[in-house]
């Protein structure tokens, strides 16, 4: 069994959540627990990595001191990062103990929402512990704290160990239902790739630089093509659209599309295996919809770009369905000039 611990603290050493830490870590090694501990303090360079470091971990300890209010930005980024980058085949099998003492007002509040945050990533939940602890050494000669903490340990060793299965919970309902990124369904070494992208300062700042040369580029060609097709219409959109498009078995989805600087604000693509409709007005569900500006819309007819490049340069904005999304490069053959 392999135990990661994940302190969003400051690592003072005062801090009564490291005291805590320290007392548990020694009880689940004396049980033949494997227990890695990270400070996130020392690793805030690295933070959108860290959720590779769960792949091995059977149960996690996320660990916080309250001084002020809420969790913390160091844990509350690693968060964020899991639920970017995680593994969520992998988090649905890790049980996590929320640990926090408070100097101040809301360690209760505190240890729900990490609780909370963990049940919408889809992980398991263990009792977990919370204090408001004023003076660090009330805490360290009190045998009876000091058996509590013990008693906690022992008690998140059998939890996994038994594999203890939870009752369902409302919080999984948020995961499937109004959750943003639901669709981006990647692989484990895709959110690997992106984790990896996202922590490298030098590739991001190489992509913004590469990203204005080429708009300094073609900056001048993109206005007098914005000159030249801001008047395009329904119709105009529709023939184009009709030409690029191949139907393929399994290739269906309703895209909205919102187009910046041109006289058709709206496209509603209704793609079937069938054939293409495309209205100039919205109604109904839809499954994905994007933002752009007209020209980029008119680079992607001109065969210039694609759906998914102009996504991933941010030159358009998704919601929805990422899976869905990726059918209109599939049906959508546009050839350059």
């Amino acid at each position: 069994m392999k135990i990661n611990i994940y302190y969003g603290g400051r690592g003072l050493v005062d801090d009564p959540t490291n005291l805590v830490l320290n007392k548990m870590q020694t009880v689940l090694e004396e049980l033949n627990v494997i227990v890695e501990r990270f400070n996130l303090y020392e690793l805030r360079g690295a933070l959108t990595t860290l959720p590779q470091t769960l792949k091995s971990a059977d149960g996690i300890i996320l660990a916080t001191t309250l001084e002020w209010f809420g969790i913390g930005g160091y844990l509350q980024t690693f968060l964020d990062a899991i639920w970017l980058y995680g593994d969520k085949e992998k988090i649905s099998r890790i049980y996590m103990c929320p640990v926090v003492m408070s100097t101040t007002y809301g360690e209760r509040e505190a240890k729900l929402s990490l609780s909370n945050a963990w049940e919408i990533l889809g992980g398991l939940p263990c009792s977990g512990m919370c204090g408001y602890i004023k003076d660090t050494s009330i805490l360290e000669h009190d045998p009876e704290y000091l058996k509590l903490i013990e008693k906690k340990a022992e008690n998140m060793y059998r939890t996994i160990n038994q594999k203890v299965k939870p009752l369902p919970a409302s919080n999984q309902a948020v995961k499937q239902t109004v959750a943003l990124n639901q669709g981006m369904n990647l692989t484990p070494q895709e959110s690997e790739q992106l984790s990896r992208y996202a922590a490298d300062e030098g590739y991001v700042q190489r992509q913004k630089e590469d990203i204005k040369e080429l708009a300094a580029i073609f900056g001048g060609k993109l206005g007098e093509q914005k000159k030249k097709t801001e008047g395009l219409e329904h119709a105009d959109y529709t023939a184009r659209l009709q030409r690029g498009f191949t139907p393929k078995p399994g290739g269906k989805g309703v895209f909205t599309f919102r187009i910046s600087g041109s006289r058709t604000p709206v496209l509603m693509l209704h793609i079937e295996p069938s054939g293409l409709t495309v209205f100039d007005r919205e109604g109904g569900r839809t499954d994905v919809e994007l933002w752009m500006e007209q020209p980029v819309l008119e680079n992607i007819l001109e065969g210039k770009t694609t759906f998914q490049k102009a996504f991933m340069t941010g030159q358009i904005k998704m919601k929805g369905d990422f899976a869905t999304f990726r059918v209109l490069d599939e049906v959508f053959l546009f050839e350059a000039d």
